[in-house]
């Protein structure tokens, strides 16, 4: 999951840390806490090209298809987790529409295939 930490979320530029940073280090704090090891990482994104829907983050994996959602906030850490999670336990990407937490179905921007196989 890459997490956008200069999403500003409408807030003013010298809100620090910025909207996007306290919804990394949320999430980043909320994976440390659950049991067990994550099939999933958290990585830092210096921006997703996404600011009139910030705070955002992208799902992507080597075969997958890959997402982009917005609209989201620290309120949407526990969502974003089993979101992910269930991203990370598909083959291709693609979890089934009822599976996925309200988030995912309303805040999503973008949905990119998977890069072609090299010939």
């Amino acid at each position: 999951m890459h997490v956008c930490v200069t999403c500003l979320a409408g807030e003013d530029r010298e809100t620090v840390p910025r909207a996007g940073r306290r919804l990394h280090d949320a999430l980043a704090d909320a994976q440390r806490r659950q049991d067990g090891l994550s099939s999933f990482r958290i990585i830092e994104a210096e921006c997703l090209s996404n600011c009139n829907r910030g705070c955002s983050v992208a799902l992507s994996g080597p075969g997958r298809w890959s997402y982009v959602y917005g609209d989201l906030s620290q309120a949407s850490v526990e969502d974003l987790l089993a979101g992910a999670s269930r991203y990370a336990a598909t083959e291709d990407g693609l979890v089934p529409w009822r599976e996925r937490p309200t988030i995912f179905r309303k805040g999503v921007i973008a949905r990119i295939p998977p890069a072609p196989k090299p010939v």
